[in-house]
């Protein structure tokens, strides 16, 4: 399993990336809304400055059409590194536009995919991942865990190379159903981390350790006796 932080704050990338062994962060213009108008591509780079060229790092066009998503690929190649993957919603145009990429050698990352038809097209357009909306899915009543198993049968019926990068979470429950449904990664916002170990129920185990503890050598730690 592979996990990714799905933002573009700095802060929130530094401090998580102490506990969580994430292999990359993922970024759409949704994302970078919630940081203001940032200077973009100095915050990209600082961004890929944090997390070190070992690590995956996905930045979305925002072009509509084919020119105009062929331009932001070029400026985000040049502008942050030749590394980075390039998320493409796949439409009919976004389709277009994997395959010139990949054409290109170019990283890809399908994304926005809904329905199992876009991620078939999306497997067969050289893709490098594909990230299936798993909570999105779900608000339209489309199971998205029976998606995610059917593009995970054909990625191994066929020998894909792409990997399915699991998106759209509210909960890390549905992180762990992705999982099980055979995604081999998951992109997830720090705040639902968070939220999995706020849980009244480790707190009182770990309190309960410390009480029983202090019962019998007092203050002391182990490293102290």
């Amino acid at each position: 399993m592979e996990y990714l932080f799905d933002t573009a704050n700095l802060k929130a990338i530094e401090t998580y990336s102490k506990f969580i062994p994430i292999t990359g962060v993922t970024s759409n213009p949704s994302i970078v809304k919630k940081e203001g108008k940032i200077d973009f591509f100095s915050h990209m780079n600082a961004i890929r400055q944090m997390i070190g060229m070992d690590k995956t790092f996905h930045i979305q066009v925002t072009g509509r059409d084919y020119d105009s998503m062929m331009a932001d690929a070029d400026a985000i190649l040049n502008k942050v590194d030749d590394q980075v993957y390039i998320k493409v919603p796949v439409t009919l145009t976004g389709l277009e536009v994997i395959r010139a990429l990949k054409a290109q050698n170019i990283h890809v990352t399908a994304t926005a995919i809904y329905t199992e038809m876009q991620g078939f097209l999306a497997l067969e357009s050289g893709a490098d991942y594909m990230a299936p909306y798993y909570n999105r899915m779900e608000n339209h009543n489309v199971d998205p865990q029976a998606v995610i198993r059917a593009f995970a049968h054909m990625i191994d019926k066929y020998e894909y190379s792409t990997k399915i990068l699991a998106a759209s979470f509210k909960n890390m429950g549905q992180v762990n159903k992705a999982f099980l449904a055979g995604a081999q990664t998951a992109t997830i916002d720090v705040s639902i981390i968070q939220g999995a170990f706020d849980n009244p129920h480790i707190s009182k185990a770990v309190d309960v350790f410390s009480s029983d503890w202090k019962s019998v050598y007092g203050d002391k730690l182990i490293s102290q006796l």
